[in-house]
């Protein structure tokens, strides 16, 4: 598996880990340690009942990503905030977008070897994945606004 696929699925399971701990109020330790020791390399069952194999993520960079948020999430947050309409809470919103927003707000503002489009198109496939409808366009409007907040303007 790529370099660039094992990081797309890192950053799938660092959207799913941050839900799981949004919804289930468990530890980013534990959360990393259940997804490191069961979760990667092992088949998943889907709705079909069929196994999808969340295959083999960078670690390192899942964990990176998920103590990340996690450490920064008044500032992940308050990055977040200012790039929503007028009035709208973070609390409005589903708690997967949420959890899309922070790991991608996170990688924007403390990865800078990520190159933006990168990391932005990057989010707006997991959005794609759990989401049919205007979503990923959120997604993809919300980050791209953090990127001009947090990276240094690109010459062009």
């Amino acid at each position: 598996m790529s370099a660039h696929a094992s990081r797309s699925v890192a950053r799938l399971a660092a959207v799913q880990a941050l839900y799981q701990m949004e919804v289930s109020a468990i530890g980013v330790e534990h959360v990393i340690r259940e997804f490191t020791e069961h979760r990667f390399d092992r088949a998943l069952d889907n709705e079909d009942g069929e196994g999808a194999p969340l295959a083999s993520a960078d670690e390192g960079f899942f964990a990176e990503l998920v103590r990340g948020v996690v450490a920064q999430q008044s500032r992940v947050d308050a990055a977040i905030v200012k790039r929503l309409a007028e009035g709208w809470r973070l609390e409005r919103l589903d708690a997967t977008v949420r959890a899309i927003l922070r790991a991608g707000t996170y990688e924007l503002a403390h990865r800078p070897d990520v190159p933006t489009e990168v990391a932005i198109d990057e989010y707006v496939e997991v959005a794609k994945s759990f989401f049919e409808g205007t979503e990923p366009g959120f997604v993809n409007g919300a980050l791209d606004g953090v990127a001009r907040d947090v990276r240094p303007a690109r010459g062009g």
